[in-house]
């Protein structure tokens, strides 16, 4: 394996970038997990470049069009896979059943009602946040949410356990060593882009999200799933968007 394994992995997983593949090779979710913040990260800058660009434009910042758009570049680039996951699980846990009956219903690719109002909520909670920011704190604020939500990934994955016997779920593997390794770049990115202060919060929110739903879906469906895992990440990057805009205040 090659050193650029885990960040071509990383960003072939967890985003729509054309990454360089062999024909029967599937990313190796084990060694992109060190990567999951750094992509994170990079996902929330290009959404923020996008906003910032946008903000140049009359009027656009003011009337909250930059931040509805530097939202959209992050769900474009990601294509909407952590906004799936969000709608599948939200669909899966509103559903009358037992655990058979509501993993069933998230494999359905269809939207039902608790998915488009998860989805509503989330876009009313995330643009709601950074609107009022200024366009510096919005760049940074969408990094900082971009890292701590991959690595809620993980976290929801180190402390969950697979719900079905065939899920994807079970190629997330993270090691001692990868678990570290990304600590260490969510929290130097939330410290950088918020501060001591709001970093150690933002932190602090992504964690207890993060073993929170990987608690609460074990009771519900039974574990976790690759749905339960975006549900976590789109979760956590609103309210780290929410922490950012009380930090800026």
């Amino acid at each position: 394996m090659s050193a650029l394994d885990g960040p071509r992995h990383a960003v072939g997983f967890l985003t729509r970038i054309p990454v360089p593949f062999g024909p029967d090779e599937a990313p190796r979710l084990t060694a992109a997990a060190p990567w999951f913040p750094v992509v994170g990260a990079g996902v929330g800058a290009l959404g923020g470049g996008i906003l910032a660009l946008v903000a140049l434009v009359p009027g656009a910042e003011a009337a909250g069009v930059a931040a509805a758009l530097g939202l959209a570049t992050t769900v474009a680039v990601t294509g909407a896979l952590h906004e799936d996951g969000l709608a599948d699980t939200a669909d899966g846990l509103g559903v009358l059943g037992d655990r058979a009956r509501r993993l069933e219903v998230m494999r359905d690719s269809r939207i039902g009602t608790f998915g488009a109002l998860a989805l509503l909520l989330w876009l009313l909670v995330a643009w709601s946040a950074v609107r009022p920011l200024d366009t510096g704190d919005a760049v940074l604020a969408l990094v900082a949410a971009g890292a701590l939500s991959r690595w809620s990934i993980l976290v929801h994955a180190l402390l969950g356990r697979p719900a079905r016997p065939d899920g994807a779920i079970h190629a997330l593997r993270v090691g001692p060593l990868a678990g570290v390794a990304a600590t260490v770049v969510a929290v130097v990115a939330a410290v950088l882009a918020l501060g001591l202060d709001g970093g150690a919060v933002a932190v602090g929110v992504a964690l207890l999200l993060g073993a929170g739903t990987a608690a609460a879906v074990k009771r519900s469906l039974g574990g976790i799933t690759g749905d339960t895992c975006g549900a976590t990440a789109t979760l956590v990057q609103a309210a780290v968007l929410v922490v950012a805009l009380a930090a800026a205040a």
